[in-house]
Order: structure tokens, then sequence, then C-alpha cells
């Protein structure tokens, strides 16, 4: 099987990127080249371009090529997508887009999110660009039969990512190191949201899975664990992995936007809302399809890669500095009201 990853260096596309190589498919990848952090595979080629500035390019190094399935990991808006279906019509059996399962109805009617639950996201932009990217190609199938499948992943984390609640992505080993000192750390609401956190090696199986698909065509899946949590259970968890007790501070996410507004899609739109995933849909398309790694060990995992190189364990300065803010302000609130 002949595979193109547009992307496939990335947090959770890495994961994908191995397996696939592993399983023996002929893989490419179409990127920049210049990921230190997730390299590509042994065995994997690498076309280096970048998608979005060196269409002419790409549209040069493709002139000539078919894939039984292309991966765009990396497209975020309708331009995107146009630039895509330009590129691939008549070049691939599949086209899969990856998507987010932020884009489901915030908030939700029903607990139980399922493939078919009403995609509406008013609090954060980037899951209402994912179903605008969804509704034009699910158009483009329709009318021109462009072999569209969709994936929708939710909170899938890997070795360089500890992904709380309130937390900083960039600096993820920040909250680790509050931990640590023994400082408060927030969780949003009263803690008792509940969640589902993915490994990527997990997800991968997923993914690759549907690979070649064509049964997929058409389809939607969101593919996560059957694993399900609090904000409280994920961050006494996180907390226990360095033997530590979480000094946890509950904090309504409407104040935490307030201060930090930039959070306001991630809370609201996404992470402070519970939602339990029902996988029936993948396992019926990928036979064995199975999440195994608890977030007690995908964090510990997480927490070691980082402690491996101290490097690794950098410290959002601002970050700190703001969450203190907040829980000053909202425990000035607490005692004023008594």
């Amino acid at each position: 099987m002949k595979v193109l990853f547009i992307g496939g260096t990335g947090l959770i596309s890495s994961a994908s990127s191995d397996l696939a190589a592993r399983n023996g498919i002929e893989l490419y990848i179409l990127n920049r080249g210049d990921s230190k952090k997730y390299p590509i595979p042994r065995g994997a080629k690498l076309l280096k371009a970048d998608i979005r500035l060196d269409q002419k390019k790409i549209s040069q190094m493709m002139a000539k090529e078919k894939f039984d399935s292309v991966v765009d990991w990396i497209a975020f808006t309708p331009q995107d997508i146009e630039n895509d279906i330009s590129l691939f019509s008549g070049r691939t059996r599949q086209f899969i887009f990856i998507s987010s399962a932020s884009a489901y109805q915030k908030p939700p009617t029903n607990y139980l999110i399922t493939e078919s639950t009403p995609l509406v996201n008013p609090y954060w932009e980037y899951s209402r660009n994912k179903i605008a990217c969804e509704i034009r190609l699910l158009k483009e199938y329709r009318d021109n039969r462009f072999p569209v499948t969709i994936v929708r992943p939710s909170l899938t984390y890997g070795p360089s990512q500890i992904p709380l609640a309130v937390g900083s992505w960039n600096h993820p080993y920040t909250v680790i190191d509050r931990m640590k000192k023994g400082k408060k750390i927030i969780v949003p609401g009263d803690g008792t949201s509940l969640w589902t956190c993915t490994y990527n090696s997990d997800f991968a199986k997923g993914l690759v899975g549907l690979l070649g698909m064509e049964k997929a065509i058409g389809h939607a899946f969101h593919i996560t664990s059957d694993e399900v949590l609090t904000w409280d259970q994920i961050y006494t968890e996180t907390a226990h992995a360095v033997d530590v007790e979480p000094k946890i501070v509950h904090v309504p996410s409407e104040l935490i936007a307030a201060y930090a507004p930039w959070e306001l899609g991630s809370l609201l739109g996404d992470k402070a809302v519970s939602t339990v995933f029902d996988n029936s849909k993948i396992k019926r398309f990928v036979p064995g399809y199975l999440a195994t790694v608890p977030w007690a060990e995908g964090v510990r995992k997480a927490i070691s890669w980082h402690e491996k190189d101290k490097a690794r364990c950098t410290i959002d300065v601002d970050a700190n500095n703001l969450w203190d803010k907040i829980i000053s302000v909202y425990e000035k609130a607490l005692t004023k009201g008594k």
C-alpha cells in the first residue's frame, strides 16, 4: 500500500507514521523536514516542502504520483482543504482529513458522543474551522466522489505532552514542577467533568487500520480510549506519578477565561464539558481496535520522557504567575463571601 502523510512528524501523527512503516506500508511524508522531536521513521521517504507555501513545487512532485491513501494532519481551514482537493483529486483512492472531536456539539445534549452527534461549537474558532473543512469535503464527496474519510481525535497525547486542562502546551512540565514544589494547581469547574485522554500509539492503531479502506469512504470516525476519568482523577493520578498529593483549587472556567481569554475555546468549547465517546464504529470497521494505555501509564511515560533530559523540563514563568493570580483572586472572592 502506498500512503502519503502530510505532516506526519507531530505529536499525534508520529505514532501513526511509526506504525505504518513497521507494518510495511510504502510511506511518503510531505513536510518541511525540520522535526527534531519526532523524526521520520526508518523506511519512510521524505518529500521536503511546505504544503501551504510551495504549491507549485508540490504540484510538480505530485504530477505523476498516485496513492492508496493520503492523510492531511495539518489542514485547519477551508482554504487548506481547497488546496488538498486541487492537489489530490484523481491522485488518491482515499483522502483522510484529521478533524477534531472538539467539533462536536457544545454543550452536548447527550453525554455519550457518537459520530452522528451534531457538529457545533460556538466557543472555539479552531473547531468551527474544522467543521467548515468537513462540510466542504463532504460536499466534494457528494458532488464529485472525492474519496474522503474523516477522523476526529480527542486530546491525544504522547511522550512529549502532558495534556492537563489548565497547563502550558509549550512547557508541559510546568504543572509537574508546581506539584513537586507543593504549589496549588487549577482544575476547572468542580473537577467532576468526565474526560478521555488517548495515547498516540493507541490512536495510531485505529488510524492505520483505516488506511486504504474503501468502505470507510464517506464516513467519519472518532478514535479514542474507552477509559473515562474526572479531571480530579486525572490530576490526582498525575501527582501520584511523582509521589505527591495534589493541592487542587477548583476555579470556574469562566473566571479562568476572564484572565486568560485564549483558554475560552479550549475550556468552554472542549475540556470543561463532560465528554464520553462511543467507539463502537471504529471497532466495527477496524476489528480488534482497542486502546490499551491507561492514563496512569501514559502520564508516567510522558513525565519520564521529560525527566530523562532536563532540557525538556522547561518552565512557563508567565503561566505560573497567571495561575497564581487567578488562584489568589478566586480565593479572595470566596473569603469575601463568608
